[in-house]
């Protein structure tokens, strides 16, 4: 296996063995450099990676090459400057990786010389018990409570929406993770709707009969898919689904939903379907208030084994008022700023780091970025959300795609819907491109840069 191909693969499962914010923090910018003589040389960006890595994150990585075919002696933390982190393309986000726990043996679809390996992605850090409850979500968490002690009776369907980082995917899974613990024999099937989409464009791509992707969906026992917004405007596939949802409500097996946004806002959704998400339990999960975000940030330190004291996390729950994954981003620049520096995580020192402007709180929305792009470049919002493909239109589109992705940490078909495309393969090549930019001086690296400062300013 090649050394980029390894490494993507450890990253695929490293994902789901960490919360998104440490592995964005201490994993996205690394890459093998080699393996030889039983010793791999990973490259980090900077010493404050390369120390988190080496004290709390050595076992897990060891572990990961091992499942991959890797044994070695030792593994060396390397900084690497003039790194361009290889993307994850589509096509490794459709694998099965690691770290995901199996309701049940399931076979192998073969599609064409294709082999193409359905996933089940419950993630075993995803439970009750560590989920933080307050008045932003306590209805959504008895709900989901309600239906793990008897799924298929209560709730069905269940439609959970609200923001991103706000726990909805945290919370759907600690349902099937319940059930799982309950009754081991359950077959749950989690997916998100990119992985639904593709799966069936794979089996009609290649000419393969479609009756084992449907097969596999409809012999769940319980179905959870994730942003189903993003079946918006893919007709076939929601006729597909459709099907699918009728054949399980009618079987009285359960089905759990999340979305963005509410089943009534979903642009060109069919009818048929808008009707059916909305006949059940129906819930609206927002933003956690200020004892929920102290709740959160004394959990995440706890799980690093430090003790946050009460005045850092309430100046840092005053100071991010958005969503948890941003909550747990501000912690960790707090954690790793004391940790190399030698001190605790007092108020005056979180103070002073936010106060010089080491930390960037301050939330930033997919559409304040594509707004602040377009005003850098001198365009207009219609020109960059529309079809032109000027270079001086083409290039600020990608560089906005690529801040979507570095900043806020979106998926590849949220970035292609918030700038206007509906195919989300035009996003990672533009990432990609813009990723490889960067690792030159030049006036795409400048116009970058600029764009962080003025975003954060």
């Amino acid at each position: 296996m090649q050394e980029s191909t390894l490494w993507q693969a450890v990253l695929g499962e490293v994902e789901l063995s960490v919360s998104r914010g440490n592995f964005v923090t201490w994993f996205k910018n690394t890459q093998l450099i080699r393996e030889k003589d039983g010793v791999v040389v990973i490259g980090v960006p900077n010493i404050f990676v390369k120390n988190q890595l080496e004290r709390k994150f050595n076992d897990l990585v060891l572990k990961v090459l091992a499942k991959n075919g890797l044994l070695p002696e030792r593994i060396e933390y390397k900084i690497h400057t003039g790194m361009a982190p290889a993307p994850r393309r589509d096509e490794d986000v459709l694998k099965n990786p690691g770290g995901f726990r199996e309701a049940s043996k399931t076979p192998k679809s073969s599609i064409a010389n294709v082999t193409h390996s359905y996933r089940q992605g419950l993630n075993e850090r995803y439970t009750f018990e560590n989920f933080v409850v307050g008045g932003s979500n306590e209805l959504a968490y008895a709900a989901c409570q309600a239906i793990a002690k008897k799924p298929g009776k209560k709730y069905n369907p269940l439609f959970l929406y609200g923001g991103v980082g706000i726990g909805k995917t945290h919370l759907i899974q600690a349902v099937g993770n319940a059930i799982l613990a309950a009754k081991p024999s359950t077959r749950i099937v989690y997916a998100s709707t990119e992985q639904f989409v593709q799966e069936f464009v794979d089996a009609m791509r290649f000419k393969k009969n479609t009756s084992d992707f449907a097969g596999f969906y409809r012999s769940a026992d319980v179905l959870i898919v994730d942003d189903v917004q993003f079946l918006a405007g893919k007709e076939k596939i929601q006729e597909e689904f459709f099907h699918t949802f009728n054949a399980l409500h009618q079987a009285n097996k359960q089905l759990i939903m999340s979305s963005d946004k509410p089943p009534k806002d979903i642009p060109t959704l069919a009818d048929r379907l808008r009707s059916r998400f909305a006949m059940g339990m129906t819930i609206d999960m927002q933003n956690p208030d200020f004892e929920t975000r102290c709740a959160i940030l004394h959990i995440k330190a706890g799980s690093q084994d430090i003790n946050l004291p009460q005045a850092v996390a309430e100046f840092l729950a005053t100071r991010v008022q958005s969503n948890v994954r941003e909550l747990e981003g501000a912690l960790n620049q707090v954690l790793a700023y004391c940790d190399m520096r030698g001190v605790e995580p007092n108020l005056q020192t979180v103070s002073l780091m936010f106060e010089s402007g080491k930390a960037r709180p301050k939330h930033i929305s997919a559409r304040h970025i594509v707004e602040r792009t377009a005003k850098h470049f001198h365009v207009s919002m219609e020109e960059i959300l529309g079809p032109k493909r000027d270079k001086d239109i083409v290039v600020p589109r990608q560089i906005a795609m690529y801040m979507l992705r570095s900043e806020l940490h979106l998926s590849f078909p949220k970035i292609a819907h918030e700038l206007g495309r509906k195919d989300h393969t035009t996003a990672i090549h533009s990432i990609d491109k813009i990723e490889k930019e960067l690792s030159y001086e030049g006036l795409v690296k400048q116009n970058v840069s600029e764009l962080k400062e003025r975003l954060y300013a």
